[in-house]
């Protein structure tokens, strides 16, 4: 019998080999994704702000919405799915809460922070934190909401920007006696910092390399030999995809036309292939009137 997505993720946190994991907005990233042998998937808030709502990351994504993005997205591929739950939508209750939902919703991994309400982008300025006792409970809460002892909690603290490494160094350790299974220190600045996080932590770590923020950006060979489990581009879909529409579409206004031009558009017969036509053809025929 194959490993459930949950146990195939931790496993591959505990295995500190840097697996990259691929950020997704939709449903239909999530299939590029899936296609291109990626090992698992994030199901970015950030991402879902940004393309569904035209906003920027600072907590104007629900708990409903984000659910309703992963419901999608567990209906489209089987890789293990990361779901970013920003706060959790308030207090320790409404963490346990958020817990429960994206958990029927389909989440394998549930990523909780520490900033207060309204959050910002881990790599904007004017963030802060709530208490180190209180986020310890939400952590807490979360790790008892969980139906199946295989659910993670991926526990980010952004205490970096407010209160320095060794501070939020220190809510990491704690969070990891809460009962987090994955740890993720955002916005680190240096590349010392980067180094010391895998030699002081004992649990499996996230890396966050944000393309044009405020993180040194590694690749993923040097952070899986400094012991990092995984290393996390959230954004690096989205912002692929919004150069290649302005591409796209600057030809497109400045010559009247596109033709099935690979380097500026994918095939029609490639975009009904990665929606799975091919397959709900098949189907289509198997269930035809008079069909055996």
């Amino acid at each position: 019998m194959s490993s459930s997505p949950r146990k195939t993720l931790r496993a591959l946190a505990e295995a500190r080999r840097g697996v990259l994991v691929a950020g997704a907005f939709n449903a239909l990233s999530a299939r590029v994704i899936e296609d291109l042998d990626f090992e698992a998937i994030y199901i970015t808030g950030a991402g879902v702000t940004n393309m569904w709502f035209g906003l920027p990351d600072q907590g104007f994504m629900g708990l409903h919405e984000i659910a309703d993005h992963t419901a999608r997205i567990r209906d489209a591929v089987s890789l293990p799915l990361i779901v970013d739950a920003d706060t959790g939508f308030g207090n320790a209750l409404n963490v346990r809460h958020t817990v429960r939902v994206l958990e029927r919703a389909g989440a394998d991994c549930i990523q909780f922070e520490d900033q207060v309400s309204p959050k910002r982008c881990g790599h904007f300025s004017g963030k802060d934190v709530i208490s180190t006792d209180e986020a310890v409970a939400k952590i807490k809460a979360a790790v008892d909401a969980r139906t199946d002892p295989d659910l993670l909690i991926l526990a980010r603290t952004d205490a970096c920007a407010t209160q320095g490494f060794e501070a939020a160094l220190e809510r990491a350790q704690k969070f990891s006696e809460a009962g987090a299974d994955i740890l993720f220190v955002e916005a680190v600045t240096t590349v010392d910092e980067i180094r010391a996080l895998p030699q002081r932590l004992a649990r499996p770590q996230l890396m966050n390399m944000v393309i044009g923020g405020k993180t040194p950006i590694f690749g993923a060979n040097e952070l899986a030999g400094l012991g990092y489990g995984l290393v996390l581009y959230a954004n690096a879909a989205l912002q692929g995809a919004v150069a290649g529409m302005q591409k796209a579409l600057t030809v497109l206004r400045e010559t009247g036309r596109i033709d099935e031009d690979p380097a500026l558009v994918v095939s029609f017969a490639e975009r009904q292939r990665l929606v799975a036509k091919p397959a709900l053809d098949a189907l289509e025929a198997k269930y035809a009137t008079g069909a055996r």
